[in-house]
């Protein structure tokens, strides 16, 4: 059966690289390679993304005119470690049990299927690929064993100066500004200028390369050249309703919880709000550029024509729309990520509206390259997408916490809480999710086929997986571990 699958599955993708305008990969050619671009806390705002008017893109943009653009795409865990360690497992936080952060040596820890399961970068290591990474690939970098050649990752989030330039309150990095001089100053920099150098050396198998970006990663700090590409007094800010809040459960308020982040309200008080954009935007166009370094470097390359590109975030990022500023939540705000995959030789721009999930990234790449299906993966391969038509009933899922679950497909979005609180927003009518239909009669059809798709299995929160600037999920991982003892 799987060989079958799989000769059909070549012949699909031949010809549809064809349609798409790319080369095919033939099969006494070296296996593709993999070059992941990974980019920390940015959200949807990129060029062809269109969710914000000012943001300048040109090397995202560039790659996605040129490759597979999802534009509905979301993330499994609305926060940096739960999110990462479920792409790069293929498993879901409900299955594993990491709904909070966690140290990349802890991932294995105290959880049989989390001992069992091979990451991303040990498959590909394990089915004959050179494994190259830099920067943030997992929560910090990457756990033992993951990467042959490793750039590694200079700590932390810096530079910073020596005295926050806005923002003090402990708990968070967030601060804004101008910093430092230099772009070499920058670790994304050197992630950039690391893979170059790689993508310039002889490589006598294939390789997994993957480079993780931190910017748009607070403290947003970036030289004040990128800066300058946006004059803050002609920025766009987001949308902003003052009582979006008053149509929603109380759980959901208690999850959304960020005390130690700017209030939206305290922004228009302060006049720093258009500050604030602009030290987002800067800090995303600083990164693109870097991506734009690694992008060239592979043109130049070798590996030109046998290189599948993937570009992806790890969450989304709130900027005032809900409130406050950060991520964290279930909104689409906060799950609404960029996906874009490149295939060899890749020319013409393919859009897919779908609702997929970064889930789906690790077996799709297992089938782009012709390896082994993973037993353990929870997502699905999205090659078929590429030449088939789009399933709009199609759900993604992002899980916050144990049992808090919110769902969307080409219509809806629907959250429910462990305590069977819901949420239900037409997103055709309302987009910004502002008017809460969960008690509306007329849709209960629309509920109902949503709950069809919760996770099953809702595990508890995993030793070293904690969340601990919010009261309500401090309070709850607690009880849930005190429970399983």
């Amino acid at each position: 059966m799987r060989r079958i699958k799989t000769i059909e599955f070549t012949m699909t993708l031949l010809s549809g690289l064809w349609l798409l305008g790319c080369e095919p990969i033939h099969e006494k050619e070296q296996p593709p390679n993999v070059l992941m671009i990974s980019i920390d806390d940015l959200n949807d705002w990129v060029g062809v993304l269109e969710a914000h008017p000012d943001v300048q893109t040109p090397n995202i943009d560039r790659l996605a005119n040129e490759g597979i653009l999802f534009t509905n795409a979301h993330c499994q865990a609305p926060i940096c470690g739960p999110s990462r360690a479920s792409m790069l497992s293929g498993l879901r936080p409900s299955t594993t049990g990491i709904y909070g952060q966690i140290k990349d040596h802890d991932l294995r820890e105290g959880s049989s299927i989390m001992a069992s399961v091979r990451f991303l970068p040990q498959y590909f290591k394990d089915h004959g690929y050179k494994t190259i990474g830099v920067g943030k690939i997992f929560h910090n970098h990457a756990p033992e064993g993951n990467f042959e050649v490793s750039g590694g990752r200079i700590g932390g989030f810096g530079p910073r100066p020596e005295k926050r330039m806005k923002w003090s309150e402990k708990g968070t990095s967030t601060d804004w500004g101008a910093y430092p001089e230099e772009d070499s100053l920058m670790s994304d920099y050197t992630y950039a200028e690391w893979t170059q150098k790689q993508l310039q050396k002889k490589h006598n198998r294939p390789f997994f390369m993957a480079v993780g970006f931190i910017r748009p990663h607070v403290p947003w700090h970036a030289p004040k050249q990128w800066f300058n590409r946006y004059n803050p007094d002609e920025i766009t800010l987001p949308p902003f309703l003052p009582n979006d809040f008053d149509d929603l459960p109380e759980i959901a308020k208690k999850v959304a919880y960020k005390g130690m982040m700017p209030t939206t309200n305290w922004a228009i008080e302060s006049g720093e709000w258009k500050n604030i954009i602009q030290a987002y935007l800067a800090c995303i166009s600083f990164v693109d550029h870097q991506v734009g370094v690694v992008l060239d470097a592979l043109h130049n390359s070798a590996y030109k024509n046998n290189t599948i590109v993937i570009l992806w975030s790890d969450h989304g990022y709130e900027l005032g729309e809900k409130g406050s500023f950060g991520k964290q939540t279930l909104w689409s705000e906060s799950t609404h990520v960029p996906l874009i995959f490149k295939l060899p030789g890749g020319k013409e721009k393919i859009k897919i509206n779908q609702a997929v999930e970064l889930l789906d990234v690790y077996p799709t790449l297992l089938d782009l390259t012709g390896l082994p299906e993973n037993s353990y993966n929870e997502g699905q391969s999205l090659v078929p997408l590429f030449t088939q038509p789009e399933d709009p009933s199609a759900v993604a899922i992002t899980t916050y916490g144990k049992n808090n679950h919110s769902m969307i497909n080409s219509r809806y979005r629907y959250i429910r809480y462990e305590n069977g609180a819901e949420e239900l927003y037409d997103l055709q009518n309302d987009p910004e999710e502002r008017v809460n239909l969960s008690k509306f009669m007329g849709l209960d059809s629309v509920k109902k086929s949503m709950r069809s798709h919760l996770p099953k299995i809702n595990v508890d929160w995993k030793h070293g997986s904690a969340y601990t600037i919010n009261d309500y999920f401090t309070k709850t991982s607690k009880q849930s571990k005190k429970e399983k003892k």
